[in-house]
């Protein structure tokens, strides 16, 4: 940490999931952190994961970003994994979105879209509360409110954005055919790897939240269904111009 950030008053926290690290280049950074400079911080393994901290402006407001996160199938808890929501929230971060790379369920929503997330499943078996009687309400996670503001933001600028569910899985493998089957009976749209446990800490904590999931790739066994590592790179590489255009319309409009 080389300069002063007291004065630093961020109006939105970000994370940014696979592929879509190209959204810092919509910013003027002022400071990077690296997470391996933190005490208690993980690296981050997983390629298009940056592993930094950036305190930055975006439309002449502060915000933070975490460029790239931590994963639980990198052999972290996921007490380990949400490490990076509690440094935000000190940071003073009160609304966070959190981004990831996601595979499509829902035969509507194709791949190269955006869904902003209404709810969660956390198909993990893992919970950053471990360890004590912590009995955090989940009923509403995802805030209804910072979802419209999303989906505002995304009609004006004329982007698919859906809504539905996102379901966590473990990982590192992609999924068989018949567990996509599964966890769409379950009610899902999306499936990935990441963010509900940082969403359950950011509740926990009192943070404002919002999920937006690059559908990147069909699930497996679905109609066109291509599972590759860079594949989900290169489409999250496509759209970070279009999450930087809804992130800046809603600090320009005064809603973060």
């Amino acid at each position: 940490m080389t300069g002063d950030l007291s004065a630093f008053k961020p109006v939105l926290g970000v994370v940014l999931g696979s592929g879509l690290g190209g959204f810092t280049e919509l910013l003027h950074v002022t400071e990077r952190i690296g997470y391996h400079e933190l005490p208690g911080m993980p690296e981050s393994t997983v390629p298009g994961h940056d592993g930094a901290f950036l305190f930055a402006k975006l439309a002449d407001k502060d915000i933070l970003v975490a460029s790239g996160r931590n994963h639980l199938y990198e052999g972290h808890s996921a007490r380990a994994a949400t490490e990076g929501i509690r440094f935000m929230y000190e940071c003073g971060v009160k609304k966070l979105v959190l981004s990831n790379a996601a595979g499509t369920l829902n035969p509507k929503y194709k791949p190269g879209e955006w869904m902003g997330i209404s709810d969660h499943i956390n198909l993990t078996g893992k919970t950053p509360f471990k360890g004590g009687a912590n009995f955090h309400d989940m009923s509403e996670v995802y805030s209804p409110a910072f979802r419209e503001q999303l989906a505002t933001a995304a009609r004006k600028r004329k982007f698919a954005l859906h809504e539905g569910v996102y379901a966590a899985v473990l990982g590192p493998q992609y999924e068989t055919p018949a567990e996509v089957r599964m966890i769409r009976g379950f009610g899902a749209d999306a499936v990935g790897m990441s963010t509900v446990h940082e969403a359950m800490q950011a509740k926990a904590l009192g943070l404002e939240v919002a999920g937006l999931s690059c559908l990147t790739n069909w699930g497996a066994g679905m109609p066109g269904a291509s599972l590759n590592h860079d594949d989900v790179l290169a489409a999250g590489e496509k759209a970070s111009a279009e999450l930087g255009e809804m992130l800046a319309a809603i600090v320009l409009e005064g809603c973060a």
